[in-house]
């Protein structure tokens, strides 16, 4: 399984260069086209290209997604809404007692960091019964 995963983010990045080497390839012959011949500007090298690609992309973003655009979470911006729906939808099928050991479970696992220690001694103690 590990191995699998290892395999697909290769490819991942083995695809984005590919795009990012096509858009930048892209860029610089239509740059080299088009703006020495309008504004009498010089031509540019591929790095270039690529970095003018990358300056878009923070400015701009390409398509879905950029800062401009509004979309600053993307599939994620309505995440925490969702999460908490699901939550109160699995609670209020629960048992008092599913709730209260559910309760106490989290409060092991992330709420230390709010308690004091005698809530935590409490807590382990439920846990254990």
């Amino acid at each position: 399984m590990k191995r699998w995963w290892i395999l697909k983010g290769l490819k991942m990045m083995l695809i984005f260069v590919l795009i990012a080497a096509t858009m930048s390839y892209l860029v610089m012959n239509l740059w080299n086209w088009l703006i020495p011949a309008i504004f009498a500007l010089n031509a540019i090298t591929f790095w270039q290209a690529l970095g003018i690609l990358a300056l878009a992309k923070l400015l701009f973003g390409f398509g879905r997604g950029g800062w401009r655009s509004g979309n600053y979470g993307g599939h994620w911006k309505n995440r925490g809404q969702q999460y908490k729906k699901q939550m109160e939808e699995k609670l209020k099928n629960m048992t008092p007692e599913e709730r209260e050991k559910f309760r106490v479970e989290w409060l092991k696992r992330c709420g230390w960091r709010h308690q004091s220690r005698e809530e935590n001694k409490i807590d382990s103690e439920t846990a254990e019964n």
